[in-house]
């Protein structure tokens, strides 16, 4: 069994009187890739906000590592990284200075304000764009780059954290199937070659099944579905879905 890394009990989150998350919990060990599913309305970006810290539950409790993840301050939090739908890139800066903000927690804050990064930072900076297979792209603004390199800069700026755990809130929704697919490869080698955790929330079981250990789906806040991902069937998007399947294309 793979050693914890990250454990949520009992989470609640709620929004005046209504209840968003409705006493979730699981765990993720290390090199783990988890498939988050479920419809619209589920609950899937509360989750994952309250995961990352951006957003503090009302009950229950999330540990990453032995800590409070509602506690984490600083340079503390850079061992968690986001991962957006819409890639939240500076348009104007170039691929190599986007990156280059996931080093801002690792620096001292003026190198950060100045964008005036160390060397050896900005060395890091380009081998995480090549890994994610756009060298030669460092200059090039990041507006004009096509959507999978985007989200592929964003995840090279994940990286650049040095993170032990992505946190991928519908990496592929804004992207084609076939792009998709890619960014979907390319979490999962990191995943394995790193040893770095990954929660991926998805609206394709496909998806899920090809690339992830493990799925959870949740359904009005609830978990209903916490399976090996390769077990997903039939039973299981009846629970989240009432029996509506949907394949690798985005939903509407």
């Amino acid at each position: 069994m793979k050693h914890d890394l990250f454990i949520a009990e009992g989470l609640v989150r709620r929004y005046g009187t209504r209840t968003v998350l409705d006493g979730v919990g699981f765990a993720l060990g290390r090199g783990e890739m988890l498939a988050l599913l479920g419809p619209s309305g589920a609950g899937k970006t509360t989750l994952l906000r309250c995961l990352a810290g951006l957003e503090r539950p009302d009950g229950g409790t999330v540990m990453h590592a032995g800590l409070d993840v509602a506690l984490l301050r600083g340079r503390e939090r850079r061992r968690i990284a986001m991962v957006f739908q819409q890639f939240n890139l500076v348009g104007r800066l170039s691929a190599l200075d986007n990156v280059l903000a996931g080093r801002l927690g690792h620096v001292p804050a003026w190198r950060g304000w100045l964008r005036r990064f160390a060397p050896a930072d900005i060395a890091l900076a380009r081998r995480c764009l090549a890994r994610v297979g756009l060298s030669g792209h460092e200059a090039q603004r990041a507006d004009t780059l096509s959507g999978g390199q985007q989200q592929r800069v964003a995840i090279a700026r994940a990286l650049a954290q040095q993170p032990d755990l992505i946190i991928a809130d519908e990496p592929v929704a804004s992207l084609d199937p076939g792009t998709g697919a890619g960014i979907l490869d390319l979490l999962t080698s990191i995943c394995r070659a790193d040893g770095v955790a990954v929660v991926c929330s998805l609206h394709q079981p496909d998806f899920a099944r090809r690339y992830a250990d493990r799925a959870i789906g949740l359904r009005a806040g609830r978990v209903v579905v916490d399976v090996p991902a390769s077990l997903l069937g039939d039973a299981e998007l009846q629970a989240l879905y009432d029996g509506a399947i949907h394949s690798t294309e985005p939903l509407s």
